[in-house]
């Protein structure tokens, strides 16, 4: 059993990617936590005996603020808002989302700053480490004052309202409190505003896109690196000395990662003496546009860090201060920015490897058989799988376009300026996806042309990159069914395997 111990503020990605890609994965918090709640919860039971009035603690909420409540309906008013705010739409997330969506949660409420009782989180924690995930619709929040209907969902089992997946069995959020032997809680004031008010579903929809991006460009640097060798291409664009000199760090880090992958290659050696003057940009600025992908990558990643280790409700319960001041951390411009930085990186990985593909298939500029099939004329060879690239990098280029520009005004206009981080973290699944479908029939095309290359052969990590490859695919010898060939290639791209063939340190999480 793997177990993850969580120090509050001081999760990495890597620790996230976990979270997203292990089940069966334990949380546990550490004790270094427990002061730190309990003084937050017993800042809020103290202001309320000195019969202060604090926003979301003894009054409505938006621009009800001004209400105040009375004392016997305060753990009502908690109960309402979950149950008000839980009015979400559409398929549920998926459970590697909701996996990072709790566990967000958990590491931002443990901070200390949100006046919550340890017995809370500890719940959260248990419906972790039981696998039984709320069902959280995907849409439904504009990422201001939080993602408030995602985590209204998410909150309302803990009330024993709502729904969850019980061993994959969708049952009523009561039913689910007692499969993980707990019974629903009554929240006490402030717990449930600190529960729905933060960014973690906008973080987990950005992270999952993160980690999708660092395999794709992983996937990609390979695939574009067997083109090299299926096309004849030139080494020279790769060589250190031009990436130095324009200084950019992903841009040197990316030309080093192509050299160590096409390094020593009997490939290489037979065309020393070609002629060829310089190849087309898909080849030759490889290493400037993917270094370019890898430095959104690199930001997002470091933005998304600090925000998965935030404290993004509010009100924010400074016990040291014995004061509980109103802000706005659960404005999630920060994330909708990265998400949108990201699917950028996303959508011009997919349209390079496009472009690598179709030259591949020309054979005016690869060398290679048309189409990458003997016989041509009688099989069509990779004519077709060309166009599916063609529409996957077409469709990336409209969901690419940025989210942040967007705002809506919600509650009577009291949040009148909105991130759409939701949204814009979403998406990227659906880009990677065809991102992937797009490495997908350049991987296939690239480990074709590198067969027709035979007896010559490859690096030894493009070799073993073949190899990976035609362990689920063969050589495409003749027209057959094609899209099971493309699936088992996409599969694999998104798997991350191809990350071991990059030098570790390269992307963030890895």
């Amino acid at each position: 059993m793997s177990i993850l111990n969580i120090v509050p503020g001081q999760l990495t990605l890597a620790d996230l990617r976990r979270v997203s890609r292990e089940t069966g994965l334990q949380l546990q918090l550490d004790a270094s936590a427990h002061a730190g709640i309990d003084a937050s919860a017993a800042t809020v039971a103290r202001v309320l005996a000195e019969g202060r009035t604090v926003y979301g603690i003894n009054t409505g909420f938006g621009l009800l603020a001004s209400t105040k409540i009375a004392t016997d309906e305060l753990e009502l008013l908690q109960r309402s808002i979950v149950l008000s705010h839980a009015a979400g739409i559409g398929a549920p997330m998926e459970d590697s989302t909701v996996r990072l969506v709790m566990a967000l949660k958990i590491n931002s409420l443990s901070r200390g700053f949100s006046g919550i009782r340890r017995l809370v989180i500890d719940a959260l924690i248990t419906l972790f480490n039981r696998g039984i995930y709320p069902v959280i619709p995907q849409k439904g929040s504009v990422g201001a004052s939080g993602d408030l209907a995602p985590l209204s969902h998410m909150s309302a089992v803990l009330i024993g309202e709502g729904e969850a997946f019980v061993d994959g069995v969708r049952v009523p959020g009561a039913v689910a409190m007692r499969s993980a032997g707990l019974t629903p809680i009554t929240l006490a004031p402030k717990e449930g505003l600190a529960l729905l008010n933060g960014t973690q579903a906008s973080t987990a929809f950005a992270l999952e896109g993160l980690f999708a991006a660092e395999d794709l460009f992983a996937a990609a640097t390979v695939a574009g690196s067997l083109s090299v060798e299926a096309a004849l291409g030139s080494r020279t664009p790769f060589d250190a000395r031009i990436h130095e000199v324009r200084g950019h760090q992903g841009q040197i880090d990316a030309a080093r990662a192509y050299r160590e992958l096409l390094d020593h290659s009997d490939i290489e050696r037979s065309h020393e003496n070609c002629g060829k003057v310089q190849d087309p940009y898909s080849l030759r600025c490889q290493p400037q546009v993917m270094g370019a992908c890898l430095t959104q990558i690199r930001n997002a990643a470091e933005v998304l860090r600090v925000e998965a280790n935030a404290v993004s409700d509010n009100p924010l319960v400074f016990a040291g201060d014995n004061d509980i001041l109103s802000g706005g951390n659960f404005h999630a411009e920060p994330v909708a920015f990265a998400a949108d930085n990201l699917a950028l990186a996303i959508a011009e990985i997919g349209s390079l490897s496009e472009r690598r593909m179709a030259l591949l298939i020309d054979s005016n500029l690869s060398k290679l058989p048309p189409f990458l099939v003997n016989n041509g004329g009688v099989n069509s060879g990779f004519m077709i799988a060309q166009v599916t690239s063609a529409a996957l990098a077409s469709e990336n280029k409209s969901l690419a376009h940025p989210a942040s520009v967007d705002s809506l005004p919600t509650s009577a206009n009291q949040e009148d300026h909105v991130s759409m981080a939701t949204f814009a973290g979403r998406r990227l699944r659906e880009m990677a996806s065809n991102t992937a479908g797009i490495l997908a029939v350049e991987l296939l095309a690239a480990c074709q042309g590198i067969d027709f290359r035979a007896p010559n052969k490859s690096s030894e990590k493009l070799e073993a990159a073949k190899a990976m490859l035609r362990e689920k695919v063969s050589f495409y010898d003749k027209d057959r069914y094609f899209a099971p060939d493309i699936e088992q290639a996409a599969v694999l791209v998104a798997s991350g395997r191809y990350n071991a063939l990059l030098a570790g340190g390269l992307l963030p999480s890895v």
